[in-house]
């Protein structure tokens, strides 16, 4: 008997199943599983999930220290290390989960949007896999894929405000169905997570015997629980701007000076840590955290005005990379409970990049047929790719009318 037949058993008798259930509730309970793969970035990642949320077997592989090691990501190395890793992780994915190729409903991909050489790795590896082995394919937008992970952990309902903030992505938008976003506030620069991990560089954290190991926006929400953020009063961003879009690329500058004034009246080079580091981190974040809460509670206000949010608990997501600081969570909750919105995170293993969230998003489309590809449609990587219908222009006015808190 298959691994995955005998997971199909177990799982069954536990719901109170006879220990010899009808071939019908085996083929009924489980006829969609998906395997995702992920190679937006610098995670190659795969899963095979089925159409109840249950994560069969998953595998991931991290460039995050190859990556740490050469201050940043670089594009064609880290296209050579899915190269490198991508068979393998897939294959354990497949073994973990018991489910050979031929029972696989379907494969789930991520092809927009991301880093042109990671993505075309991972497409390439999945169109000769669905050819082989004669699969549909299904194409995925990856962050269409974290804003829907949280309906594999809880029931949540369309539609929902997401906000999702990561590396690479800082976005608002209204989740209406599966593939039905309205996008409501996007960054007009750089991401929050890029900018975490700039300062993070340019503070030389890496040399910090506690930040070694850890990515740069690990190392400012670690170094920030002991530092005093009053200590430099960094301008939130887009103060006079009444929209829901971001933006850091200023921000990111006032900390360049204010490390450079610091250096400066200390006596010491670039790359020497400063006797304030906690504090510029403490600093840092807090203003991070104050951006992103300020145009979610323009967001909000805005949704509730157009009735864009059912009238009943709505619900607002958090996820992305980003949305594992504790910090910026906390400072959404205090939005989401001014506003009587609820506030769901999926836990921190399935914020950043993941073959299981790419999975999930498959049974989604799977299960509505949206999006749903031939094994010989030939599909092509987006590196931009925005997410849903963009309406970021019928919520800006000239005065705050949706003020910040």
């Amino acid at each position: 008997m298959w691994p995955f037949k005998v997971k199909v058993m177990w799982r069954l008798l536990q719901c109170g199943l006879t220990s010899h259930p009808p071939a019908s509730a085996l083929t009924a309970s489980f006829s969609r599983v998906v395997l995702g793969i992920e190679t937006s970035c610098d995670d190659t990642g795969a899963a095979v999930v089925d159409e109840t949320g249950v994560i069969l077997g998953e595998s991931l592989h991290s460039q995050k220290e190859i990556h740490l090691r050469n201050g940043g990501i670089i594009p064609t190395v880290a296209q050579q290390l899915h190269r490198d890793n991508i068979e393998r992780v897939v294959q354990e994915a497949l073994e973990r989960s018991g489910v050979p190729p031929t029972q696989l409903s379907a494969v789930a991909t991520t092809v927009k949007p991301g880093l042109a050489l990671s993505l075309g790795i991972g497409l390439e590896f999945s169109r000769r896999f669905v050819r082989q082995h004669n699969k549909p394919f299904i194409p995925i937008h990856h962050m269409e894929a974290h804003a829907l992970t949280i309906r594999m952990l809880q029931a949540v309902a369309f539609p929902f405000l997401v906000l999702l903030v990561s590396g690479g992505h800082s976005l608002l938008a209204v989740a209406r169905d599966v593939d039905d976003f309205l996008l409501l506030g996007h960054t007009l620069d750089e991401a929050p997570g890029d900018t975490l991990d700039k300062v993070a560089r340019r503070l030389s954290l890496i040399k910090h015997p506690q930040c070694s190991t850890l990515s740069g926006g690990q190392a400012i929400e670690l170094l920030a629980k002991e530092g005093d953020r009053r200590r430099f009063a960094f301008t939130t961003p887009m103060g006079q701007i009444y929209d829901c879009c971001f933006s850091f690329a200023g921000l990111r500058s006032q900390i360049t000076m204010a490390i450079k004034k610091k250096e400066e009246e200390e006596g010491i080079q670039p790359g020497t840590l400063l006797n304030c580091v906690n504090d510029i981190a403490a600093a840092t974040q807090h203003t991070v955290a104050s951006h992103l809460a300020k145009r979610t509670h323009r967001a909000i206000l805005f949704c509730k005005a157009h009735k864009l949010l059912p009238s009943s608990n709505p619900t607002l997501v958090l996820s992305g990379g980003v949305a594992s600081n504790q910090y910026i969570r906390k400072a959404l909750t205090i939005i989401t409970e001014t506003t009587q919105m609820q506030l769901l995170c999926p836990p921190p293993k399935f914020c950043t990049d993941n073959g299981v969230m790419i999975a999930w998003n498959g049974v989604e489309r799977l299960r509505e047929g949206k999006g749903i590809l031939s094994s010989s449609v030939d599909v092509f990587y987006e590196p931009k790719a925005p997410l849903g219908v963009d309406i970021t222009a019928e919520h800006t006015c000239p005065t705050s009318q949706y003020p910040d808190p």
